[in-house]
């Protein structure tokens, strides 16, 4: 799979786009293409990350949320499988495999998510997160009950509704420029990460 759109060279890009992406390459071990394949876009890169990190890091903008990394990560790979885009399923799904610690329910949610072995409070969230992916015109409020059933409150349906459709954008991008999954993401948590000497 080529991409489209050839990536830029690292050390071509402003310093701190440079700086964000040598972080992510130190925590991960590899530089995600993600974080290259926008950065040809030095501003589009850090409006899409600034909200991306409010969203999916909600802590690192002083804001507490009653959504796990897990269930951030799960409404990804759901969504962005019915949107049929491989980078985000492969990516996020190697997250919430490291993140719930259950390599197998990756694969269901990707795959058939109310098949998945899941809370019914993950259900739920899941079942109006894909209205939002694939009927947004017709949510109502009888799509706002069995939420706050399961405890979810109104910020928390905002963070449902908001992870869905910024990896709306996101699936879309990375689909008609062929962003490429790392090969890297394919093993993480399914193989233990092999330890840093020293």
């Amino acid at each position: 799979m080529t991409a489209r759109y050839p990536l830029p060279d690292l050390n071509s890009l402003p310093e701190d786009l440079k700086t964000k992406i040598l972080g992510v390459q130190e925590k991960a071990g590899f530089i995600p293409n993600v974080f290259l394949a926008l950065a040809r876009r030095p501003a589009e890169w850090r409006a899409f990350f600034a909200y991306h990190d409010a969203l999916m890091e909600p802590e690192s903008v002083g804001r507490s949320s009653h959504l796990s990394k897990g269930d951030r990560e799960m409404i990804v790979v759901a969504t962005s499988s019915a949107n049929g885009c491989l980078y985000c399923v492969v990516a996020h799904g190697a997250l919430l495999r490291i993140y719930e610690k259950k390599p197998l329910v990756t694969d269901q949610v990707a795959t058939n998510w109310r098949k998945a072995d899941i809370t019914p409070r993950q259900k739920a969230m899941l079942e109006f997160a894909m209205k939002v992916c694939l009927r947004s015109s017709e949510l109502g409020e009888e799509d706002f009950a069995p939420l706050h059933a399961h405890g979810f409150d109104d910020e928390d349906i905002w963070d449902i509704a908001a992870i869905t459709a910024f990896f709306g954008l996101s699936n879309r991008i990375a689909s008609f420029s062929n962003m490429a999954p790392n090969p890297e993401f394919y093993l993480m948590g399914r193989v233990p990460r092999e330890k840093k000497a020293g």
